[in-house]
C-alpha cells in the first residue's frame, strides 16, 4: 500500500473538524426541541464515521488514479464513486435497521453525510495560501 498524502490527511481531518461542529449544532437542536437521547449521539457518530470514511476514501482513490493514465484514472475514478455511493447507501440502510424505532436518531445518522459537502463548501474562508 503506498503512503498516504499528507493533503489528504490534512483535508480530512479539517473535513471532520468541521462535521464534527455542525453535529454538536444538530445535537443541540434536538437538545432544544427536547427531543434529545441517548440514541441520537448514536446515530450522529455513526453518519459522520460514515460520511467522513467517504471522503477519506474518495481521497485515496483519487491520489491513486493520479498515478494512472487519464482513460485508467477516470474509470477508476467513476468505479469509485459508484462503490462510495453504494456504501452509504447500505450504510445507510442498516441506519434505519437499527434506529427504526426513533426516526429522530435515524435523522441524526442521515444527517451527517450533508456535512462533509458544507465543509468543502466553507473551506475556502479558511483556507491559508
Amino acid at each position: 500500500m503506498k503512503k498516504i498524502d499528507k493533503v489528504i490527511k490534512r483535508e480530512t481531518f479539517y473535513v471532520f473538524y468541521i462535521s464534527a461542529i455542525f453535529s454538536i449544532l444538530l445535537q443541540s437542536i434536538f437538545l432544544i426541541i427536547q427531543k434529545w437521547d441517548y440514541t441520537l449521539i448514536l446515530g450522529n457518530i455513526y453518519g459522520l464515521v460514515a460520511a467522513v470514511s467517504n471522503f477519506f476514501l474518495m481521497g485515496i482513490s483519487v491520489q491513486s488514479a493520479l498515478q494512472k493514465n487519464p482513460d485508467d484514472a477516470k474509470k477508476q475514478i467513476k468505479l469509485s464513486q459508484s462503490l462510495r455511493l453504494l456504501m452509504l447507501f447500505v450504510l445507510a440502510a442498516i441506519a434505519y435497521l437499527i434506529f427504526r424505532s426513533n426516526i429522530y436518531s435515524f435523522l441524526t445518522a442521515i444527517i451527517p453525510y450533508l456535512f462533509p459537502r458544507i465543509a468543502i463548501a466553507l473551506r475556502p474562508l479558511f483556507k491559508k495560501d
